[in-house]
Order: structure tokens, then sequence, then C-alpha cells
């Protein structure tokens, strides 16, 4: 069973740090675009940052212009894994953060993926 599991939300402080971990199963997932999105309720869900496998041990990976400069997307050595640290949070930042995988090519856009984990819920406190 393919699945996208998330891990680390909770309550972060304004001005902290929030760190995000994705692990995929199910398959193997290195040749995958993985990407974290977040939604607030009645907004579309938006496009955080996302990371590919370029071979060997070097992967490449981008930020939304939104949060450049305080957002870092990693992928783990298993290609299995993604994690997304964000600094110097916001309120604004206070949403469900989603994992994705898609098979294609680096892309933003939602269409793009189709593996999809439950979400998990971060809140910004000021």
């Amino acid at each position: 069973q393919v699945q996208l599991v998330e891990s680390g939300g909770g309550l972060v402080q304004a001005g902290g740090s929030l760190r995000l971990s994705c692990a995929a199963s199910g398959r193997t997932f290195s040749s995958y675009t993985m990407a974290w999105f977040r939604q607030v309720p009645g907004k579309e869900r938006e496009f955080v940052g996302n990371a590919v496998w370029r071979g060997g041990r070097s992967y490449y990976a981008e930020c939304a212009d939104s949060v450049k400069g305080r957002c870092t997307i990693s992928r783990g050595n298993s290609g299995n894994t993604i994690d997304l640290r964000m600094d110097r949070v916001k309120p604004e930042d206070t949403a469900a953060y989603y994992c994705a995988a898609s098979p294609a090519a680096m892309g933003r856009a939602i269409e793009y993926y189709d593996i999809w984990g439950q979400g998990t819920q971060v809140t910004v406190s000021s």
C-alpha cells in the first residue's frame, strides 16, 4: 500500500522554527518529486517546496517565493523521505501541511501530484 505519512506538526511560537517530516512507503520514491503544500480553510492548497534526486547523492530543491529565505527542503538518502524546515515562522504560516509525491519532473502545480498524505496541522502562536 502506497502511503505518505507526515509528522512534526503542532504548536510553534512566532519567530521559532517548524520541522516536518514525511515518510513514503509502498514503493521506491527515489525517482519521484516529493513536495510540501499547505492549506488554510477556505483557501486553495498552496505550494511550499519540493525536491527531486538528480542522481548520485545530490538532489535539487526549491521553495515557493512566499517562503523563500525561511524554507529548507531536504530529501533523505533513501529517497523515501522529505523534510521541511521553516525558520522565523509567522502566524500566517498556520495551516495544514501536506506531503505529496509525483512521478513527473519538478513542478509546483498541485495537478502534478497524485499521491498525498493526510496532512499535519501547524499552528503558529503570536
